[in-house]
């Protein structure tokens, strides 16, 4: 069958899955629509709430990432997993039994104030709003390339089974529908792993294959892109290039912003129990580490079969690079969209791939009759076309189209369902309007979750900058504002409503404000105050880093204020001693 109808067909088959699921389990209430009635088991959360994470980044980005930077862009793997931990350990168990429905809720009462609940709202929706761009812009992309309609058509029609099964079903019919993509994007991002693990190394295991020997030459696979690439100009791949205070300020930004996220918190309000909350986490690091544990080895192999279609024989000699007349189909296919790109640089009509940013290598490149780099790659297309490069069935090629957008989707209503509660629940019925009724905030939900959509798509189709970018700052912003609010709220009876507040203003502005000084406002062009390279950082930190130090300052100001202020009233140090103490613990022992 040809493989564009196996496309159809699969990725039909799968969105008429999600929508069926969403009429299945339609919510009837707000306790349903926010948290699903709290009847979750925990490795049924644990599933969803790895759909949840893994979204367009996890699916389409990271092992794109890891594969033209290598060994230092590990630092995603350690980050993200090592968020989880913290929410396993920290945070889930205790959020579950304070027993509120959402992350602005919490500090609200934690810090009995509506101040320090809106301003939690403003951060959730702009960390919200942020990530969600990327994967609005990931279904738009993935779309055009394997439906063959054009990205605002590809994004319009994401945005519709959005609309269908969100809307319906809230965080219930979410919750089920994320269990399906799960199984989708897994299966999705694993078979196509398997197969070319076996053809590059004969091991049917990728992790396994990535530290096996390659078939042709019988050396280490790691060894063999080592060389090729470094023929080539580029960084050694299992090399550490880059700065270590950088390294370590990014992952830390991104374990505490994993941890921060209200879109993943959330997930953990849907379990009947405390101790559910806590193997919801445990499971979810299972079910997050079938992906992770191969992404190293999608990497590693894509950027080694990429150089190898490219350089045919011996680097430099007058046939070693592919004639362009000759390029295989899958490059053809890309260059549709634009995120594959070919310009004849020294008219020889073959493809010259290498790093021309490298001043040592130059002169090299030079006396081969080279004239600059002439492929130009997405990084974002790697994983999405393996399976065309590596020659697999067209069945393989449907399955990860249906695989990267389910993992765009699942996270993308995720997101569109914290900003939804955010605004009926924290916003309509806790301050503007106490007395709505059930029935009301439930509209008032679904009305909410309808123009995040709309937004959303909006964003997708106009993008303020790079989608990396965007996803960064979400981030770097849940680090430096939610995060360090939620640590202070269960461990720290001392920090009151003064200091939580002035805290998660003090980091959302630094953060902000920093980033925004090198990436410019928005990201629009020319609006950047100083150049985004290390020269101009201070102190040498990248603004992808920064939300770490946001973190840091959160907590001094809030401990700096809530010392100079009214100290925490009693009835809300008991109710911090009761989250993180069961009443009558240690009665049996006599403790």
């Amino acid at each position: 069958m040809d493989t564009q109808i196996l496309i159809y067909l699969i990725v039909g088959a799968t969105f008429a899955l999600y929508i069926g699921i969403a009429f299945w389990a339609r919510a009837a209430s707000t306790g349903e629509f926010y948290a699903a009635g709290r009847g979750v088991p925990p490795i049924v959360n644990g599933m969803a709430t790895a759909a949840d994470w893994m979204s367009a980044a996890s699916f389409i980005s990271m092992a794109g990432l890891i594969a033209f930077v290598g060994y230092d862009n590990s630092v995603f793997l350690m980050g993200w997993t090592g968020g989880y931990v913290l929410l396993a350990m920290l945070l889930a168990p205790y959020l579950r039994k304070f027993g509120k429905y959402t992350v602005p809720e919490f500090i609200g009462d934690r810090f009995y104030s509506q101040t320090a609940r809106v301003v939690a709202v403003v951060c959730l929706i702009v960390i919200s709003v942020t990530y969600v761009i990327g994967q609005m812009t990931g279904v738009g992309v993935t779309f055009a390339r394997f439906l063959e309609v054009d990205k605002t058509t590809g994004l319009l029609i994401g945005t519709g089974v959005v609309f269908l099964y969100a809307v319906l079903g809230g965080m219930k019919g979410i919750t089920y529908t994320q269990v399906a993509q799960y199984i989708v994007l897994i299966t999705a991002y694993t078979i196509p792993a398997v197969f070319i693990s076996l053809t590059l190394t004969g091991q049917a295991i990728p992790p396994i294959g990535l530290f096996s020997d390659f078939v042709e030459t019988g050396e280490p696979l790691l060894t063999r892109l080592n060389q090729v690439i470094s023929e080539l100009g580029f960084a050694t791949y299992t090399g550490h290039h880059t700065n270590t205070l950088n390294m370590l300020l990014f992952t830390l930004s991104l374990m505490i912003g994993t941890a921060g996220l209200p879109h993943v918190i959330i997930r953990f309000f849907t379990v009947p129990r405390v101790a559910d909350a806590r193997w919801s986490a445990g499971w979810a690091l299972v079910f997050i580490a079938l992906l992770y544990l191969t992404a190293p080895a999608v990497g590693a192999m894509a950027r080694l079969n990429l150089v190898d279609t490219i350089q045919t024989g011996e680097v430099g000699a007058a046939d070693g690079n592919l004639l362009y007349e000759d390029r295989p189909d899958w490059m053809k296919n890309w260059e549709v969209t634009g995120l594959l790109r070919f310009e004849d640089k020294n008219a020889d009509g073959r493809i010259q791939y290498y790093n021309d940013r490298n001043a040592d290598f130059q002169a090299e490149a030079e006396s081969y009759g080279w004239a600059g780099n002439e492929l130009v790659v997405n990084r974002d297309i790697l994983v999405l076309a393996n399976p065309e490069i590596a020659n697999l069935p067209g069945w393989v090629i449907a399955l990860v189209a249906a695989g990267g957008l389910a993992a765009a989707l699942s996270t993308a209503a995720g997101l569109l369902l914290a900003i939804s509660s955010a605004i009926s629940h924290d916003l309509i019925k806790s301050t503007i309007n106490p007395r709505i009724s059930e029935r009301g905030e439930l509209l008032a939900a679904r009305i909410s979750m309808a123009g995040a959509i709309c937004l959303a798509a909006y964003l997708g189709l106009n993008p303020p900058g790079f989608a990396a970018q965007t996803v960064a700052l979400a981030f770097g912003l849940a680090a430096a504002s939610i995060f360090p609010v939620l640590m202070m709220g269960i461990f720290f009876k001392r920090i009151n409503n003064a200091g939580a507040i002035a805290g998660m203003l003090a980091g959302l502005v630094f953060t902000l404000a920093y980033v925004f000084t090198y990436k410019g406002f928005l990201f629009l062009p020319g609006t950047a105050l100083l150049p985004d390279n290390a020269a101009n950082w201070i102190f040498g930190i990248s603004p992808v880093s920064v939300g770490s130090i946001g973190a840091a300052i959160n907590f001094l100001v809030a401990f700096l204020v809530s010392g100079a202020t009214k100290e925490t009233p009693e009835h809300i140090q008991e109710l911090v001693e009761s989250i993180r103490v069961p009443r009558g613990a240690g009665a049996a022992t006599g403790h």
